[in-house]
């Protein structure tokens, strides 16, 4: 599996499989586990699927910072990615943890897929 680098990448991957929809229900899956009130519908737009986990990931960062790294724990985003992140601006941060969230929640999709 070649790790997708931006956000087009991994939509056009993730549709080329066929595993949109599971890539949403996974993101779904995990919020809810989470405790965050937050319910993609499955046929969401992809462009819509970014803004809204954009404006979520924002609004954890900056009102309820224990929630964030309580999702990024149970999504199992690298702490070594996040670290690697510069946090002097949180808009931009925001931006990029949610393209982290994307590609680990792809990376359980795809390998699910792939060896079920």
């Amino acid at each position: 599996m070649e790790t997708p680098s931006n956000f087009n990448q991994l939509i056009e991957e993730a549709n080329g499989l066929h595993l949109y929809k599971s890539l949403v229900k996974q993101l779904n899956k995990d919020f809810l586990y989470a405790n965050i009130d937050l319910d993609f519908a499955e046929d969401i737009l992809p462009a819509s699927l970014k803004i809204m986990l954009h404006e979520t990931v924002y609004k954890l960062i900056q009102e309820k910072f224990a929630e964030y790294l309580n999702l990024l724990y149970i999504i199992d985003v690298s702490e070594e990615a996040i670290k690697k992140l510069d946090g002097s601006d949180t808009l931009q941060l925001s931006d990029e943890v949610s393209f982290l969230i994307l590609k680990r929640e792809w990376q359980k999709v795809w390998f699910r897929h792939k060896y079920s």
